[in-house]
């Protein structure tokens, strides 16, 4: 499976969490940048708000995705 079959809408991958292992990902970079920055005595600017936009794009994603197995399971129930 390449990377354009990602996009086509026929496909067995949940794009939800594609996305927030790359927020998480970028999540996980930013800590060790920012470790890496702290043992060299240099600080490492970043804006509290991009984080907080990271958290917020991990726990969503994979909250939606959570959430649509528990209804398609409900679904598939009945």
């Amino acid at each position: 499976m390449g990377f354009k079959d990602l996009f086509k809408d026929d496909n067995n991958i949940n794009e939800k969490s594609v996305a927030g292992f790359a927020a998480l990902a970028m999540m996980i970079l930013f800590g060790i940048v920012d470790i890496v920055t702290g043992i060299t005595g240099k600080v490492l600017h970043v804006q509290e708000y991009i984080y907080n936009s990271f958290v917020i794009v991990v726990l969503g994603s994979f909250g939606i995705a959570e959430v649509g197995k528990i209804f398609r399971k409900k679904d598939n129930d009945k």
